[in-house]
C-alpha cells in the first residue's frame, strides 16, 4: 500500500468534517484508464483536481474540496494508496452525505472498461482487511449508486459487488 508520503500527497487543506467509519462505499473514477501515466501521477492529479474549485463535465462547479474525496484508490495494476485521512469524511458530487462511509474508488470508467483482475483481486483484499479494522458489517458494503442518483461504480463492476461482499469475511 502506497502512503501518501510514498506517491507525495500535498497536505489536506483545512475544513474537513470529523467522522467515524461505519460503512465501505466502492465508486469508480470514471474517466477512462489512462495506461501511460503512473499511479503517483494520477493521484497527484486527482488530488490538485480535488483541492480546487473547478467545472464538471456536466456543467456544474465542485467546490474545492480538502484531499481527494476517496480514502483508498485501487490502480488497474492492483496498487491501493491511502489518499484522504479516515477521519475525514469524504466528498461527492451527488447528493448523498458520506459521513461515516470509507470511500474506494477504482481507476477506470467501468460502463465502459471492464475492472483488470489485479485491481479486483486488491479491492477485495481492502474491503476484507477494512471491514475487519472498523467492524463494518457486510450489509454495510455498499456502492455509491445505492446512496445516490448515479451509475457509479459502472456497470462492469457494479454487479461483483455481492461477491466482493460475501468473500470479505
Amino acid at each position: 500500500m502506497l502512503s501518501r508520503a510514498d506517491w507525495g500527497a500535498k497536505d489536506t487543506l483545512p475544513g474537513g468534517r470529523k467522522q467515524v467509519v461505519s460503512q465501505i462505499t466502492i465508486h469508480h473514477a470514471g474517466v477512462p484508464t489512462n495506461y501511460k501515466r503512473t499511479f503517483a501521477e494520477v493521484l497527484r492529479g486527482l488530488q490538485t483536481f480535488s483541492q480546487r474549485e473547478d467545472k464538471l463535465d456536466n456543467g456544474k462547479t465542485k467546490p474545492a474540496w480538502i484531499d481527494i474525496p476517496y480514502h483508498f484508490y485501487v490502480s488497474w495494476r492492483g496498487e491501493i494508496a491511502q489518499c484522504r485521512p479516515l477521519q475525514w469524511a469524504g466528498d461527492t458530487n451527488t447528493e448523498y452525505d458520506p459521513k461515516g462511509h470509507l470511500l474506494i474508488c477504482l481507476e477506470g470508467d467501468f460502463n465502459k472498461e471492464v475492472p483488470t483482475p489485479a485491481a479486483l483481486r486488491a479491492l477485495r483484499s481492502l474491503v476484507s482487511w477494512t471491514r475487519v479494522e472498523y467492524g463494518v458489517q457486510e450489509s454495510d458494503i455498499q456502492s455509491h449508486r445505492d446512496f445516490a442518483q448515479t451509475d457509479c461504480p459502472g456497470k462492469n463492476l457494479y454487479w461483483q459487488l455481492d461477491e466482493i461482499r460475501r468473500n470479505s469475511r
